[in-house]
């Protein structure tokens, strides 16, 4: 169990991880720094709801007791009968490239099949963010196609990708 990535409710003392990895350029890295926005934003969120709601949550990733960084997921109206989660992914710089996130996205996908009835789960990242998709494949999403000019970062419009994982794709 020791080297077993899992994943865990946020603890108060997590939120300045989060915050870092949302606000502090070096660690939140090239593809997860959006600018200054709300920096309080978790601790104040934490405070009303320990980050797990009805319509979105955050967990934090680890490995034996050293964080790694945190997945969330948001519900997004599909039609007027349905939803979907969307979720995403934060990781420390040394966390990168060794296999966390891959397992940490099937952990959260298999958390949300487990204890919702939504039948798809969505990750978008941007088109050049090559470690993400490789994550997502990894962990049995399938490439659904690109968005052009979809998000707005460090001063350009960037393209992005959508994965998506449905309730009755074989599991990896």
């Amino acid at each position: 169990m020791g080297d077993q990535v899992r994943l865990r409710p946020v603890e108060e003392d997590d939120v300045q991880l989060l915050e870092d990895l949302t606000q502090d350029p070096e660690k939140a890295g090239v593809f997860a720094r959006f600018g200054w926005f709300d920096p309080g934003r978790y601790r104040r969120r934490w405070a009303e709801n320990r980050l797990i709601g009805e319509d979105c949550g955050t967990l934090v990733v680890i490995r034996s007791d050293e964080r790694l960084g945190f997945v969330t997921w948001r519900r997004r109206q599909t039609t007027p009968a349905a939803y979907c989660w969307s979720m995403g992914i934060g990781l420390l710089p040394e966390a990168r490239g060794r296999g966390y996130g891959t397992e940490a996205h099937r952990l959260l996908a298999r958390y949300l099949f487990a204890h919702t009835t939504v039948h798809r789960i969505e990750a978008d990242t941007e088109v050049e963010n090559i470690a993400e998709q490789r994550a997502l494949e990894k962990a049995g999403f399938t490439r659904e196609g690109v968005m052009r000019g979809c998000g707005w970062r460090d001063g350009a419009w960037r393209d992005g990708v959508t994965y998506s994982l449905l309730r009755t794709d074989p599991p990896v």
